[in-house]
Formats: C-alpha cells, structure tokens, sequence
C-alpha cells in the first residue's frame, strides 16, 4: 500500500505552502496544481509532485486529483476591493465549483475547503463568534469582495454536501508565519518593521500562527464531520497589541500613536482614487480602513478543539519566523 495522496490548490500560497510542507513531513505523498514554476520558487526542494493545471479547467483539476485520497482547496484571490471584481469571483467562487466537480468526477474521498472567518460573522453579543454566528457583515459596511465570494463558494460546498459530496470546510483567522512569498497577511508585519504604518488602529482581529492552521487542516480531513465548518484561530487581539508584539520581536520602537478615524478614512479615501486611476489595489483604501476599526472581528477556536483535537500557540514565533523568512528572501533588510 503507496504512501496516502494530498492534493492542493493554492501552494504558492500562504497556507496552502504551510500544508503542503507540513504534509510532506508527515510522510504524505502530495501532489500539488500551479500554472508555473515561479509561483512555487520559495518551496523547491521539496518532494512535492507538481502538474500544471488551473482553477479555470475542470480537466487539469480531474487529472491532478485523480488517485488522491484528499484534496485541500486553498486557492484563493485576497483583495480589498469594496464589490467582486471578475478576477475574484473567477477565482473564488468559479473555481471553487470547477474543484467541487474534479472532485467528484475523480472519485476523491474528501474535500477539504479553506474558507475565511470572513465568511462566518461579526460578534453581536460581546463574544467571540463561533461558526453559527449570523453573517452580518454587510450591517457594518465590511461586505467587500473577498468577503461576499468566500461566503458564496462555502455555500457551493455546502450544497455539493446535501448532493452526497464529502467535504468538511475550514475558516481560518488571520495568519501569519514564513513561506509568504506574495506576501499576503504578512504584508502587515513588513509594512511595520518598515516603517510604513505611523501608528495603530483600534480594531481588532484573531491571529494565528499559519503552522498551528495547517495541522488544525489535518486533523479536519481526518477527524471532521462531513459538511460542519471548523473556525481554527488563535489569539484575539487589538491592533495595538499585535502591532507592538511585531515591534518586540522585530527588535524596533512600537507605535505610540492611535491614528484618528476620520484622518485613516481620509488616507482610505485617497488610496480609492489612486486604485481608480492606477487600477492597482493601493496600501491603504476605504475598505481596509473599516477593518482597522472593526472592534467586533473576534472569533473561538472551541469548536475545532472539543471535536477536531485543535491546538494553538503562541503568535511570536509565528512573528518571528516570519521575518527570518523574509529577511532571507530580500522583503526586508538584513539585520
């Protein structure tokens, strides 16, 4: 009997990069989709089977997880954008069916879906959100492009669920840790350790470690119940407080000043105009201004722990490991 078989989307990604590394040193033969060898440049070295293919065509997806005995779903298009533009909704919620159906064409025992916290809701009682919290985020202004296509592909699973598919779905919170090639999330450590951020919001998010999310995947392919979501989080924190672990560890002043809300929204507003003109997604737009001030984006783990055997640690190393990693690969300056 062969090694069991993993197959990925997403590996050039944060977590996606973080699984398949995790799964590899579990003794997992995996096998993982990209459409070129660059986007996979930070994991060369490891034994990982990769074919070409692409969330838009259902036949590379069917060859690529024919014989895989699991497929963890973790492309995804990240954007700020305030509505779904065509390149997320192609990504997200297309390719999430085109997955669904490879899936199911191929004959694979499982799918594992990674979805966002985005897609479960904001904390209406003063509690961390748990998965049957109400998706309520166009209430607060927060419905934006990521967030409403996230939500509609988890509904596609969940429907492919009541058709006879296997499938469990994942949200993680926010992640951080090495392999961040894009970066993605870890876009805010090094706009801190680079000076970029003049000082803290007053919101608040969960954090995790990305290591701690990729075996909580793990342990969902091997212990989930089929068609739950299991939130795999970390630590509920203020911006200020993550803000200065980053300071701490990156060995730099903290950020002393709260940034006035009308002064960010104003900063928001120009970096609008800039994606209007520019049609790139600036550092900073309305969007993102909101979340920095979101108090309420909290979220347990609990559910994951009691049923899944979810653990987490602490967020430093994660922080840590982090800017080794991109101090190694030149996104920050040597020490």
């Amino acid at each position: 009997m062969g090694a069991v078989k993993a197959a990925l989307t997403g590996a050039s990604g944060l977590v996606g990069g973080n699984l398949a590394r995790e799964l590899v040193r579990r003794g997992y033969a995996v096998r993982a989709i990209r459409r070129s060898p660059a986007s996979t440049a930070h994991l060369d070295g490891e034994p990982i089977e990769w074919v070409p293919g692409e969330l838009e065509s259902v036949d590379s997806l069917r060859a690529a997880f024919n014989g895989a005995d699991v497929v963890f779903h973790c492309a995804a298009s990240v954007t700020l954008d305030p509505q779904p533009t065509p390149d997320v909704i192609r990504t997200n919620v297309a390719g999430t069916r085109n997955v669904i159906e490879a899936v199911r064409t191929a004959g694979v025992p499982r799918l594992v879906h990674c979805s966002s916290v985005v897609a479960v809701g904001l904390s209406e009682n003063g509690l961390p959100c748990d998965e049957n919290a109400r998706f309520n985020f166009a209430e607060h202004g927060l419905a934006d492009g990521y967030t409403v296509t996230k939500r509609e592909s988890e509904d596609l699973v969940r429907a492919a669920v009541g058709d006879g598919l296997d499938a469990v779905i994942v949200n993680p919170t926010f992640m951080l840790g090495p392999y961040d090639a894009k970066p993605s999330s870890g876009r805010l450590i090094v706009g801190i350790v680079q000076g970029q951020s003049p000082g803290y919001t007053t919101g608040a998010n969960n954090f995790v470690d990305v290591r701690d999310v990729a075996r909580g995947m793990i342990l969902a392919w091997q212990k989930g119940r089929s068609g739950e979501r299991y939130i795999l989080g970390g630590h509920n924190l203020p911006y200020k407080d993550i803000f200065e672990r980053i300071a701490r560890v990156a060995g730099i002043p903290p950020l002393t000043w709260g940034v006035p809300y009308p002064l960010a929204y104003l900063a928001g507003l120009l970096g609008d105009v800039q994606q209007w003109i520019t049609g790139k997604e600036p550092l900073v737009n309305t969007s993102s201004v909101r979340w920095g001030y979101c108090p309420t984006f909290q979220f347990t783990s609990a559910k994951a722990e009691r049923e899944l055997g979810y653990a987490y640690g602490p967020i430093e190393p994660a922080i840590d490991d982090a800017i080794t990693w991109f101090r190694a690969h030149g996104m920050l300056p040597s020490r």
